[in-house]
């Protein structure tokens, strides 16, 4: 009987590489909102009832995102995370939501930003608990699956705790399967690469490209300039096997978006904020939208930022400069004329001397050649440099622990711009041949 049962697993696993994905989905990175960061797994509504996980907590936040702008700047996803389930599944092994919480029930909730316009998106655990102590999915993927499907579920976050990251190979693509015979399409989040680092393992990341959407491989963010450093590092040293798994609808996930929360200074929210653009990153908010002052809500809605983030080549942008705590970053994007792409470039100072940094160097030190130069516009002061040739010097001004965020949309050439397919991967290198290429003020 085993014998049996594992051919037949192997049959299912055997397309999951034709169903799994390409699923149509998240053709840009997702964009929402998300509650573990902020609120965490705080269950206790009678002493906290403003900011405990609970049906109340989220229909809020949905209705901020339509209201307040946020989901007409692409914010359209409202997912639960850890801790909205009751302690034990319902008599046919279904999960079931805290009553107490949750009294309308996870369909209702699914139905309410429904009408509102956005997604919604669930949490599970592929293991035995999610990391909270709840119901994993481990004896039920087909069930929860199902069960996702009948609640209106339009993206699926499968955390790795209480599991073994060997299983990981084969039980995310297990799920992702399941995922997809329901013929609800849903969004793949998993946390399946990070589990396997973690434990010193060699994700395989053509079947977690076939598998998910977006996935994790890096430690949890949380909420400290020194924690979005570390994940900016991890991005820059090992770019050239992360930065080749992205594109349309498979994203590398640098974790959630914690501007205006506790931890960020204004500088150091504009820097997460276009790192997370040039990672061409998940735009994942977990704040508490009903206090984030103006600022910190104007760095969000950003639109001109966001336009390079859901730029439609999907490409991630590569470090191509570290010297001295200045760093910098070049993203290629549309528009293309000719054999020029336009590229995003950030100007990253992580010095903390009090003073800002001048950086000046020629766009073709950037790898940017084209004859008919460039139109360049900072995108968060929205200053225009009008066009600027290749071997023009181009200066800017950074803060310390802060960023220029500069779009270089490349002229047209012949009167024609175009958006053929992206440049290969392997061929997008550091363009520089030392480290004496640019003037520090």
């Amino acid at each position: 009987m085993r014998g049996s049962l594992l051919w037949v697993l192997g049959v299912v696993l055997s397309v999951v590489g034709v169903e799994c994905l390409e699923n149509g989905l998240a053709r840009t990175p997702p964009m929402g909102w998300l509650a573990w960061q902020r609120f965490r797994c705080n269950t206790d509504c009678v002493n906290d009832p403003h900011n405990c996980i609970s049906e109340s907590l989220f229909m809020q936040m949905a209705d901020i995102l339509v209201h307040e702008g946020y989901s007409d700047a692409g914010y359209n996803l409202i997912s639960l995370d850890d801790c909205w389930m009751a302690r034990d599944r319902d008599s046919r092994g279904r999960l079931q939501p805290d009553p107490h919480r949750f009294p309308s029930g996870i369909a209702a909730l699914s139905e309410y930003m429904h009408k509102r316009g956005l997604k919604f998106g669930i949490y599970e655990d592929y293991g035995n608990y999610t990391c909270a102590g709840y119901p994993g999915i481990l004896g039920h993927l087909q069930t929860d699956a199902l069960t996702f499907a009948d609640w209106g579920v339009d993206y699926v976050k499968l955390d790795g705790c209480y599991s073994h990251p060997t299983d990981m190979d084969r039980g995310y693509p297990e799920f992702g399967y399941f995922m997809n015979k329901t013929g609800r399409p849903m969004v793949f989040s998993c946390s399946w690469p990070f589990y396997q680092i973690h434990s010193r393992m060699q994700p395989n990341y053509t079947a977690i490209i076939n598998t998910c959407n977006l996935w994790r491989n890096f430690d949890d963010i949380q909420d400290s300039w020194e924690s979005v450093q570390r994940i900016i590092d991890y991005y820059g040293d090992n770019q050239d096997d992360i930065v080749p798994n992205a594109g349309p609808g498979h994203w590398n996930d640098p974790d959630m978006l914690i501007i205006g929360n506790f931890g960020l200074s204004y500088e150091q929210s504009k820097s997460q904020m276009a790192m997370w653009t040039i990672f061409a990153a998940p735009l994942l908010m977990s704040v508490d939208l009903r206090t984030i002052r103006p600022e910190y809500k104007a760095i969000l809605q950003n639109k001109a930022v966001i336009a390079v983030n859901q730029d439609p080549l999907g490409l991630q942008g590569k470090r191509i400069y570290k010297d001295k705590g200045i760093e910098i970053w070049a993203r290629p994007i549309t528009p293309i004329s000719g054999i020029h792409y336009s590229y995003a470039i950030a100007f990253l100072n992580r010095r903390t001397d009090g003073t800002p940094s001048e950086i000046s160097v020629t766009l073709r030190e950037l790898g940017l050649a084209s004859p008919e130069g460039y139109a360049i516009t900072d995108l968060f002061d929205g200053v225009h440099y009008g066009t600027v040739l290749p071997d023009k010097r181009f200066k800017v001004d950074v803060n310390p622990s802060g960023v220029v965020l500069v779009r270089c949309e490349v002229a047209k050439h012949g009167g024609r711009t175009n958006f053929r397919q992206p440049p290969s991967q392997s061929t997008f290198r550091n363009p520089f041949h030392n480290n004496n290429l640019f003037n520090f003020g």
